[in-house]
């Protein structure tokens, strides 16, 4: 009998950290991402978000954010993919989901990330934790050769996380976090040889059929 994961490798996908487990959100996650997006990411008075998806009506967030699981999953090709881990402690709670995305990742060998945590999981070292969990899947399993972000000046939080592994200044660009807001972005970039590495080793699973999957 075919499974889901079958159909959709990635599904395989667990990268294991001493204090957290990342997997691709599937759609029974949706509800536990939304509630902890609901729960409160960052000051209201100021949005850290290229895209201010959290400014929008409680309401309409459960559709927005189901809407924005599906988009990036629908959208998953192997000139252009992103994926959406969610992150959950090894107790089973929910903190926040991690991003990590390519767009021909096979000649450029280059990954952008992005995340958010709920407020209640912010300061714990939980932003570091996962960031590198990716960062070493992407270093060490996809043979990537460089890796990009970026947060706007005043998101110390994320900036800081980018600076302890090792990320130098890459230039910086303005940004619309909300109409009519404009805000100076930080712009950082990683090669594999300046990321400091943990003292702690990745568990991977899943990641030939993933590899195989996105083409690399």
């Amino acid at each position: 009998m075919t499974m889901l994961e079958d159909v959709w490798p990635l599904f395989r996908l667990r990268l294991s950290t001493p204090r957290l487990m990342l997997r691709p959100l599937h759609d029974e996650d949706i509800p536990s991402c939304i509630e902890a997006a609901a729960s409160g990411i960052h000051d209201p008075d100021r949005s850290p978000f290229a895209a201010p998806w959290t400014d929008a009506p409680v309401e309409e967030l459960p559709g927005n954010l189901a809407r924005y699981v599906w988009q990036q999953r629908a959208a998953c090709t192997r000139a252009e993919w992103n994926i959406n881990f969610g992150v959950w402690t090894h107790e089973g709670q929910f903190l926040g989901t991690q991003d990590v995305g390519a767009t021909d990742f096979v000649t450029l060998r280059t990954v952008g990330t992005g995340s958010w945590l709920r407020r209640s999981a912010q300061g714990q070292g939980f932003g570091t934790e996962m960031r590198t969990a990716v960062l070493l899947w992407a270093f060490d399993w996809l043979d990537a050769e460089c890796a990009v972000t970026g947060a706007v000046d005043w998101n110390h939080g994320s900036l800081g996380v980018s600076r302890r592994l090792g990320y130098l200044p890459n230039g910086e660009k303005r940004v619309t976090t909300r109409p009519g807001v404009v805000e100076r972005e930080l712009l950082m970039r990683l090669t594999a040889d300046e990321l400091r590495r943990p003292d702690w080793t990745l568990g991977v699973d899943g990641a030939v059929a993933a590899n195989e999957f996105l083409g690399v």
